[in-house]
């Protein structure tokens, strides 16, 4: 209502053709600027893949293969060669194809206003007969939360050769959607508890990803853990970075989240709709990749659960007692091998990795809590001229 009564006051103030007028022109100066932008790429074809785990029915994964094109001042995005439509709720609409398509290009060009104008330079193919264009009655609420961010990914891993200041490694690209539903026999009543989760971002060439931070696609993350006790029979015992979890790289990836949560009374059954727990995010220009999202439900007694599908899974019971317990993913950037060793050494005194994760992902070798240059740039040396394209 707000909405309404402002913008009837701009039209009441100049009138509908001078408001049109202005719509267009912003239009028209976002369509300007992101023709600007686009013009930084060289000319050419880049291509990405990214996989989706599964679609929950059937256990093999699915792909999105992108083929980016720049020709003149606009960019063509090709799936052909994509995974056909699926049994199971991972099929995108084609709205959310685009809308994936023109997050990732506002991740790329944020200087760009948000703008109709903006995406007009932007044209998309290769989507029709493929899981990527759901038509009815295909299955398709884990697309918004979960394939849109890998059709995010795809364009970043396709673009971050020719954009390589402005284009990270992929985040987690993972919303994290766990449900819990049952009774608490304490309050009498029925109960759901919904959590999403942050994840770890890509390295850039800047500096190392954001830990923890929210999904690619929006803002939230989960709530305080007093207020989920409080609301729901549960009890936390974790709720940490998943160290470790960041890609090696120059600028490492940043971690992911670790958190365990116990059913403390009645029963309830789990469900999963996540990703990345079979593929980890994709490192860049020589990173690694971040560490896989791993899901377990523990139970007294029993070795732990692990869901077919990994990331996925419904109506899982729980007892009092059982805890799920998930680790989200961290991708890195750049050849870790050129990570600054001080840089590597602090992240081990902070237990962000192990003594022998640094001598394996990066080459450093500690002495205690100092770098050992000598050992470092022996042992970094001898790694460089293992690899077959360096020889």
């Amino acid at each position: 209502m707000v909405g309404e009564r402002r913008l009837n006051a701009l039209l009441d103030r100049y009138g509908d053709a001078t408001v049109a007028e202005a719509i267009d022109e912003l239009r028209a100066r976002a369509a300007r600027q992101m023709r600007a932008f686009i013009a930084e790429i060289p000319e050419g074809t880049y291509r990405a893949t990214a996989w989706i785990d599964s679609d929950g029915v059937v256990n093999d994964p699915l792909e999105i293969a992108l083929a980016v094109t720049r020709r003149g001042e606009d960019l063509h995005f090709d799936f052909t060669g994509s995974s056909a439509p699926c049994a199971g709720p991972m099929n995108p609409v084609r709205a959310t194809t685009l809308s994936a398509i023109y997050l990732a290009m506002r991740h790329i060009f944020p200087e760009v206003p948000m703008s109709a104008g903006a995406f007009a330079p932007l044209h998309v193919a290769g989507i029709e007969g493929t899981f990527l264009d759901a038509q009815y009655p295909r299955p398709v609420s884990g697309c918004a939360a979960e394939v849109s961010q890998r059709i995010a990914e795809a364009v970043f891993a396709a673009l971050v050769p020719a954009l390589p200041d402005r284009v990270t490694a992929a985040p987690a690209g993972t919303s994290g959607n766990f449900a819990l539903g049952g009774h608490d026999p304490a309050k009498g009543r029925d109960f759901v508890m919904y959590q999403i989760s942050g994840g770890g971002y890509g390295g850039n060439a800047d500096h190392d990803g954001l830990s923890n931070g929210c999904s690619t696609i929006g803002i939230s993350k989960a709530p305080p853990v007093e207020i989920m006790e409080q609301a729901f029979p549960v009890l936390y015992h974790r709720y940490a970075l998943h160290e470790g979890s960041g890609g090696a790289g120059a600028q490492r990836g940043g971690f992911g989240l670790d958190y365990e949560v116990e059913l403390r009374r009645g029963n309830a059954r789990a469900s999963f709709v996540m990703d990345h727990g079979r593929f980890g995010p994709q490192g860049a220009l020589g990173g690694g990749d971040g560490a896989c999202n791993r899901v377990e439900v523990l139970r007294e007694g029993q070795p732990p659960y692990v869901p077919a599908h990994l990331s996925k899974e419904q109506d899982i019971p729980l007892a009092p007692g059982d805890r799920v317990r998930v680790r989200t993913p961290g991708g890195g950037y750049g050849d870790p091998l050129t990570r600054d060793p001080q840089a590597v050494a602090e992240d081990v005194r902070l237990e962000r990795y192990t003594p022998e994760q640094a001598r394996a992902l990066f080459g450093v070798v500690l002495d205690g809590e100092d770098v050992d240059l000598a050992e470092t740039r022996a042992l970094r040396q001898s790694r460089r001229a293992d690899r077959p394209l360096e020889r």
